[in-house]
Order: structure tokens, then C-alpha cells, then sequence
């Protein structure tokens, strides 16, 4: 169905924007707590530096040195906490450094000693073992007057851990949720959906046959309703427009027939009288009586096709026999092939029993077998067949005659259409014998079709539907 791939498509683009949108927040997310966690781990840094000033160095002279050697191992444990503490004195004496971390995360040896006195500073490491370290100078005066820089540092893994943490969650959630997104999607496109593909089955089975069905209006007050409700509209104009038209053929070839007969008498009772007419004269009139005899039949086509649009030839169905129809029809006309040398054959042994109007059907005979005779050379052949095919009565009449063209070939069912108008003149032809053909299959729920190659011959193929005991048992078999 259409509505499928659109509700496919539609649920693909709300997957990969869905996945965009993800993608740009976890981006946002990801430098944002990077951010966040760098600057926490920065005033972290800094306040304990500031604490170890204020608490143990600012008194180192009353204190001892040993204090706050001491003091910080036991109060901060840097080497617990992942953490490096030194304590360096103006002129260059440690005062405190650190071990090496349990975890083994960097070498407190590889820190660079700044250069004496030092500004206060906040900086990135690189160690020569790869690691990282976020580290805070403190210049630092003790209540005596002497000058210490108070270093302290914590490796990046910590953050590092933390943002590999947030991808490895990205990674896994973003497919599961752009999964959901697209079977979640597809499901409220296809509930959304549903009435559209309602409207599109049932206005594509609405043809100039049955305009007075009209589409399903579901209440919601949305476009979906309004949708509906316009088409019915539209429906409701094609309808009139079609009775309109119909009405006008039929009313015109009915005025028509009375004036055209009388003028079809007069024309032959001219002919038919004993008067010495000059030869001028009698070959005027006999081209008049053949064009009025081709109006009438024009006239009659057009009403019979009138008739069948609006439903008429379905009032006295009759069971018959449609391969014996085909077979008599086909005898009749066999004097017809002869005059031009042409080969009909007709097949069908097996009874095809129909529920239909027997002159209409056998109206489809005659038109399908004296096209294929007009338009087959001398000499060619005929065929015609029926037979059972599923459910359906199918009658084939092939002929090895001069073909139609591709271009020709979608337009030979419409009215006064004709492939070679000239030839088609010639041979009597009015443009309206497929079409009614085709009017007598739609009327009585049939199809006609054609395949044919120019220069190659055609094959018509009638379908109609079988006789109600026949589609009983052609299921059975």
C-alpha cells in the first residue's frame, strides 16, 4: 500500500531527527560536564590549598615542620585520595611532597618544581607517563614573614572516568531509543494514517459506474474530516456532471432517430420510385442515404451506450450458454471472413453458462469478430475461443491482422476514437464498437483488455463473471 512506505518514510525522519536532537544533546551535554567537572575539580583544588595555608603554614614557625608533615598525611591522605600536596619554602626546601597514589594514576616525582618566587597559578600537566594533572599553585606568607608555595594536584581519570561513563550510556541508549522511536513512529503513523488509506481504497474503487457511493466521514473535526467531506463533494459534482451528460445523449439520440428515419424513408422511397432521374442526381442522393444510414447507426450506438451507463442492461439477465453463443455468432459471420479469404476457427466445446442480456453479449461477439475481419488481410485467419478461468467466463478473439500501435492502443475503448481514421471511414467504421463493447463488460461487472503489436495481429480478451452454479463449482475443482 502507499500509506505503508509513507508511514515508513515518515517514521524514519522522525527517527533521525529524534537521533540529531540526541546527538546535539549529548554533544551539549558531554562539554558541559566536562566543563563542569573541570571547574568543580579547580575550586576543589583551590580551597584545599587555601585550607592548608590557613590551617598548618601560617604558624609553621611555632608549629614545626614535622606538624604539618604530619598533618596533612593524616588530615588530606593524598596518597588515599589520588591527590598531590607539596609544600616548598622560598628557598627551596620541601617542606611536604606527597607519595605515589595507591592507583598508580602518576609519579609525584615527574611534577616539575616551579621556578621561586611564583605567582599563583592553575594549570594542566602532562607526564611523561601520559597521565594528566589539574594543578593549583599557591603563594603562600607565613604569620613570621616567610614564603612557601603550596602545590596541589589531581589527576584527570577521575574526570575522565566520569565522561566515559556518560558515552558508554550514549552508546548504548542512543540506538535503543532511535529503535523505539522508529517502531513507535511507524505505529502512530500507521493509527494516524489509517483513515487516509480508508479514503484512498474506497475513492479508488468509485468509477463513472457508481458515483453515488461516497467516502466514509469519520467525526474528529481534523483535516482528515474535512478531507473526506470535500471529496464527497466532489464526487457528488462528477456524478451530476456524468447524469448530466448521459441524459444529453440519450435525450439527443432519441430526438434524433425520428428525424433521421424519416429522412432514411424519404431518401429510399426517392431511389425506390420510377422516376428518370438523372444519374447526378441519383448518385446524390444514394451518398445521402449512406450517410444518414451511418448518422442512424451512430445515433443507435450512442443510445445503446447511453442506456448501458445508466444501468439498463441489467434488467433481463437470461442464463445461456456463452460458448454456443460465440459458435452461432461465428457461423453467422463465416461468409464474412470468406469474402476476404480469411480462416475463422472458434473453440469452446464446454458449456460457459452467463447471467446475461443475450443480445448484449452477443453485440460484444459481433463487434470483437467483425473488427478482427475488417482489419486482418486476405488470407490471414480469425480465432475465437471461450473457456473457464477461475471465476470468470473469458472470451479470446485473436486475428493476424495489421496490429495497433502503442500509441493507439490506451485510447481504442474511448468513443469515436480511431486508430486510422481514413481506413476506418472507408470501412463503415463510427469509432463506437469498442466502446460499447466495453460499457456491456462494465455493465455487467466484466473488463475487456487487448494486447496487440502492430504489423503482428491483436488479441481482445472479454472477462465476465460466471453463472452463479459455475463459480460454485470451478471453487470445488
Amino acid at each position: 500500500m502507499i500509506t505503508r512506505s509513507i508511514r515508513f518514510r515518515m517514521a524514519l525522519w522522525y527517527a533521525a531527527l529524534l537521533a540529531g536532537a540526541l546527538a546535539l544533546f549529548g554533544a551539549a551535554t558531554y562539554l558541559g560536564l566536562e566543563r563542569y567537572l573541570q571547574k568543580s575539580l579547580e575550586e576543589s583544588l583551590i580551597k584545599q590549598a587555601r585550607s592548608i595555608g590557613d590551617v598548618l603554614i601560617a604558624n609553621i614557625h611555632q608549629s614545626g615542620e614535622d606538624y604539618v608533615d604530619s598533618e596533612i598525611t593524616e588530615h588530606y591522605s593524598p596518597e588515599i585520595n589520588g591527590r598531590f600536596i607539596r609544600v616548598t619554602r622560598a628557598d627551596g626546601k620541601r617542606i611536604y611532597v606527597s607519595g605515589p597514589p595507591k592507583d598508580g594514576t602518576f609519579d609525584p616525582a615527574l611534577v616539575a618544581t616551579p621556578r621561586l618566587p611564583a605567582q599563583k597559578f592553575t594549570r594542566e600537566v602532562e607526564m611523561s607517563d601520559g597521565h594528566e594533572l589539574l594543578l593549583h599553585g599557591l603563594p603562600y606568607r607565613a604569620s613570621d614573614g616567610t614564603q612557601f608555595l603550596i602545590e596541589v594536584a589531581a589527576p584527570y581519570n577521575q574526570i575522565e572516568s566520569v565522561l566515559r561513563g556518560l558515552l558508554l550510556t550514549f552508546a548504548l541508549g542512543l540506538p535503543l531509543i532511535v529503535g523505539l522511536a522508529i517502531g513507535g513512529g511507524y505505529l502512530l503513523m500507521r493509527r494516524a494514517l489509517h483513515p487516509v488509506d480508508e479514503i484512498r481504497q474506497k475513492a479508488a474503487q468509485i468509477t463513472s459506474r457508481n458515483l453515488s457511493e461516497r467516502l466514509a466521514v469519520v467525526h474528529t473535526g481534523d483535516e482528515l474530516e474535512r478531507l473526506a467531506t470535500d471529496l464527497n463533494r466532489m464526487i457528488a459534482r462528477l456524478e451530476e456532471s456524468f447524469l448530466q451528460i448521459n441524459r444529453f445523449s440519450a435525450d439527443a439520440s432519441h430526438e434524433l432517430r425520428t428525424p433521421l428515419t424519416v429522412l432514411q424513408g424519404e431518401l429510399e422511397s426517392i431511389l425506390r420510385s420510377g422516376q428518370q432521374l438523372p444519374v447526378e442526381i441519383r448518385d446524390t442522393v444514394g451518398s445521402a442515404l449512406e450517410e444518414t444510414q451511418r448518422l442512424t447507426k451512430i445515433v443507435e450506438n450512442l443510445l445503446a451506450i447511453s442506456r448501458l451507463e445508466a444501468g439498463e442492461a441489467r434488467k433481463q439477465p437470461e442464463r445461456l450458454d456463452f460458448a454456443e453463443l460465440a459458435r452461432n455468432t461465428a457461423d453467422q459471420m463465416r461468409l464474412l471472413a470468406e469474402e476476404k479469404q480469411i480462416h475463422l476457427n472458434c473453440d469452446g466445446a464446454e458449456p460457459v453458462e452467463v447471467d446475461i442480456d443475450p443480445s448484449r453479449l452477443k453485440q460484444v461477439v459481433v463487434n470483437l469478430l467483425d473488427n478482427a475481419i475488417k482489419y486482418t488481410p486476405e488470407g490471414g485467419r480469425v480465432s475465437i475461443s471461450v473457456m473457464k478461468r477461475d471465476s470468470r467466463a473469458v472470451l479470446e478473439v485473436e486475428d493476424s491482422g495489421i496490429g495497433i500501435s502503442s500509441v493507439d492502443l490506451p485510447h481504442i475503448f474511448d468513443r469515436f476514437y480511431r486508430a486510422d481514421k481514413a481506413r476506418s471511414r472507408q470501412m463503415g467504421g463510427t469509432g463506437l464498437g469498442l466502446s460499447i463493447v466495453r460499457s456491456i463488460c462494465l455493465a455487467h461487472g466484466g473488463q475487456v483488455t487487448v494486447n496487440s503489436t502492430e504489423g503482428r495481429g491483436s488479441l481482445f480478451r472479454v472477462e465476465l463473471p460466471l453463472a452463479a452454479t459455475n463459480r460454485s463449482q470451478s471453487r470445488n475443482v
